[in-house]
């Protein structure tokens, strides 16, 4: 199957996948729908992207419509992506929080959980793998949740890594598993997984110390960044941190945080 993808066919499913997770896909990233979803025509028996749009925009096979917000909402990742964040959670935040109560993290979009294993280590660091503290990854995503679940990278992931937590909290993959890292089973334990669609009404897990958001806002018009910073913000306790990546701002977004640095926010 060698079907073309049309601009009509395009601009269905930049709207569906702006309804269903409220990304907004530029008109360059034709090329990448066409990519993501062939293989899945293929498989479905389909001859044009438009049947295609038909199956998962009816609602009559949830299935194929998660598999394909899947497909169009996946991004890769690495360990300690942006590593001040990290240095700033272990040298001023941690440090000053209080060891009475655990210590709650929640990384919001955490793909395929990279971000939530640096989370870990940083937090493992600080209180001891079985420590008090709590954390917690989400993504619309369920097959990149698979995957976190899993904790098994290549290890080029790991090239920000500090060798030592490289050889506390992994384990080398050895013969077929060569070249792969696996994070060791009493961190991955420490985790709480949970799909969450940052734009539809969620379940309130807060509060929460620290929220990361990062490296999603940047897919998102600026009414649906209003509408996900509404719904985040009460989960995060008075006086939390929240953080957004490097090319990220909350400028005209929301008036709830203050801003402690570029790319790092503190609910008042």
């Amino acid at each position: 199957m060698d079907a073309a993808l049309s601009d009509r066919e395009f601009e269905d499913f930049r709207r569906f996948i702006h309804d269903k997770a409220g990304i907004s896909l530029a008109e360059s990233k034709k090329a990448l729908v066409c990519g993501r979803l062939a293989k899945r025509l293929a498989q479905r028996g389909l001859s044009s992207y438009a049947e295609y749009y038909q199956l998962i925009s009816t609602g009559h096979d949830a299935t194929e419509m998660q598999m394909a917000v899947d497909l169009l909402t996946t991004n890769e990742t690495y360990f300690f992506r942006e590593p001040q964040h990290f240095d700033l959670m272990a040298k001023t935040i941690l440090p000053s929080a209080s060891l009475s109560q655990p210590f709650r993290v929640w990384s919001a979009a955490c793909s395929s959980g990279e971000e939530v294993y640096t989370l870990a280590m940083v937090l493992a660091e600080a209180r001891g793998i079985a420590g008090n503290w709590e954390l917690c990854g989400s993504d619309i995503s369920t097959r990149v949740l698979e995957r976190a679940r899993r904790g098994q990278y290549p290890m080029d992931r790991a090239k920000l890594m500090p060798g030592g937590h490289l050889k506390r909290y992994c384990l080398k993959g050895m013969g077929e598993q060569a070249g792969t890292l696996l994070v060791q089973k009493a961190l991955r334990e420490r985790i709480q997984w949970f799909q969450a669609n940052l734009n539809a009404p969620m379940e309130d897990r807060g509060p929460f110390d620290v929220i990361f958001l990062r490296n999603v806002m940047i897919y998102f018009d600026p009414p649906t960044k209003q509408a996900v910073m509404r719904r985040l913000v009460p989960m995060l306790r008075r006086g939390g941190w929240f953080f957004v990546s490097h090319s990220e701002n909350l400028h005209g977004i929301t008036d709830a945080l203050v801003q402690y640095r570029p790319s790092v926010f503190r609910r008042p």
